[in-house]
């Protein structure tokens, strides 16, 4: 289904379906520390050297060997006619001509299969010029936002917030964490036994914490009820129906001893119950606990935003739980975008072999099968100047950088295509997101919005571009970018309505490269 899709719509335009094949399934292992960074005899989309086959090697003038005219053969990085793209692996130089320590003999016959040339191996030393564990760790560093996108909340924000002040805390980011949150709950509870003794309503209502109504149902010997659910007014002054009434409320405040806290602080000698009836009073008041989980709401996000970025240097197993207690406090979370240093893809025969990638294998490669959208884009970028590398973001994997969109009224995760890397103009690295993206497709709108408003919230991302195929002046089709990291750019795609909105923006704002 999936090579259905792409042989006739995708073949031109990206797709985001990824296909399984069902049985055996190879994965290919990637990592920014290959053991050996100059591989040999690679070839365009991984073909094997056959015998007769033209190479950059037989371009070489050897003593008493014959070799074919120069000119037949096509310039690194540039496919001859009728064939695939030639590999990318640095920007290519224009014009590009053969070297100039190479002397063109005369034209000769040599004895080859008539066949056209299949494009040579690239020259892996330009390739390997940059360091891929400085580009990760510049990556990793950047504090660029990711995101996790749930269809429900499965916590609520006062248990996060304990989660996350303690886990702050143990890792010494900030240590007075747990202490700050506890604090401020025992003040909201003292400040509002305060409000009620000012008001005078104290007293009444806790002596009715001292009278408590049970709903008992009374059932005879056969478990048929007898009373039809009558209401029992049951009187206790006891310890142990107050402390069961404190345990309730404890509960309710999160089960992390605030209740005790709060009698550290405020017990009275000559009322050693009075603290805990306080509790008891802020848990049963309704608007107090609502009170109490917007705090909770707030201060969660006040103290993530605040000492997130110190999270990349937590263990791994600090960073899992961290990720774990901020994606069960929201629908939709904010986590630090890291990349690991080996990652794992499904293997693919038919992909053309890159060694720009940022994780490749230990021959210094990576064999990743693209459209001829997500192909031509990614050509368009490794012949700028600046291009140092480029990562595929794959959907769905626990390290891919992911941005929330809304469609249909609901939030969905968007998985841009390609992070290029680059160096600006004083040799600092830049992370660029790309998107190619068919015009026709019913998210472009949302998705649109979506990185308008991440490019906003991420002012340390270089470019962030939706990209769809246009004509030029000249009526040639070619990619139009749309970027999002500029502001009059957002505004305008912020106040689109619609797709044809959004196509008029693309025409005044869109350009080529």
């Amino acid at each position: 289904m999936t090579e259905a899709l792409q042989s006739t719509e995708g073949g031109n335009i990206p797709t985001d379906v990824f296909g399984e094949v069902f049985g055996e399934r190879v994965f290919d292992t990637l990592t920014v520390r290959p053991k050996r960074t100059v591989p040999t005899n690679t070839t365009s989309r991984g073909q094997q050297q056959v015998e007769g086959q033209i190479t950059l090697e037989s371009l070489q003038p050897k003593p008493d060997i014959l070799t074919t005219t120069p000119a037949a053969v096509p310039a690194a990085g540039v496919a001859a006619e009728g064939q695939a793209p030639a590999v990318i692996v640095t920007a290519p130089q224009p014009n590009a001509t053969q070297p100039s320590n190479v002397t063109q003999p005369a034209p000769t016959t040599v004895n080859a299969p008539q066949q056209a040339p299949t494009t040579p191996a690239p020259v892996e030393e330009e390739a390997q010029a940059f360091d891929r564990e400085e580009v990760m760790k510049a990556i990793n560093d950047a504090g660029l936002l990711t995101y996790d996108v749930r269809s429900v909340r499965i916590s609520n924000y006062l248990h996060s917030l304990f989660a996350l002040s303690h886990l702050f805390s143990q890792s010494r980011i900030y240590p007075g964490a747990y202490n700050e949150v506890v604090t401020n709950i025992v003040a909201m509870i003292h400040d509002y036994i305060v409000s009620l003794k000012d008001d005078e309503k104290y007293d009444e209502l806790a002596a009715k914490v001292m009278q408590f109504k049970l709903n008992t149902q009374i059932f005879d010997v056969f478990g048929e009820s007898v009373d039809n659910n009558a209401i029992h007014d049951l009187f206790s002054a006891t310890d142990t129906d107050l402390d069961r009434q404190f345990r309730q409320a404890e509960t309710k405040l999160g089960s992390e001893g605030i209740g005790n806290k709060y009698g550290n602080q405020y017990e009275e000698e000559d009322n050693p119950n009075g603290y805990k009836i306080d509790v008891i009073l802020f848990a049963a008041d309704s608007e107090c606990i609502s009170a109490l989980n917007n705090y909770a709401k707030d201060h969660f996000h006040s103290m993530n935003d605040t000492y997130r970025r110190r999270t990349t240097s937590l263990s791994a197993q600090f960073q899992k739980k961290y990720n774990s207690i901020v994606s069960d406090g929201d629908t939709v979370s904010e986590h630090n975008f890291t990349l690991p240093e080996t990652i794992t893809c499904e293997h693919s025969a038919n992909g053309r072999v890159y060694s720009n990638h940022l994780f490749v294998d230990d021959s210094g490669t990576a064999r990743i099968e693209l459209n001829s959208w997500e192909e031509g884009v990614l050509d368009e970028e490794a012949a700028q100047a600046g291009f140092v590398c480029w990562l595929r973001n794959p959907p769905r994997k626990s390290w891919s950088l992911s941005i929330p969109y809304e469609k249909d009224g609901d939030i969905k995760p968007a998985y841009p295509d390609f992070l290029v890397i680059r160096k600006d103009d004083i040799g600092d690295y830049v992370i660029d997101i790309l998107e190619p993206h068919d015009p026709s497709r019913t998210d472009n709108l949302g998705k649109a919005k979506g990185f308008a408003e991440y490019a906003r919230q991420n002012p340390g991302v270089g470019r962030i571009q939706l990209i769809r195929m246009g004509k030029d002046s000249a009526g040639r089709n070619r990619f139009k970018r749309l970027d999002m990291s500029k502001g009059a750019v957002r505004d305008k795609v912020k106040q689109a309505i619609n797709d044809e909105e959004l196509g008029h923006v693309f025409d005044t704002d869109g350009f080529f490269m």
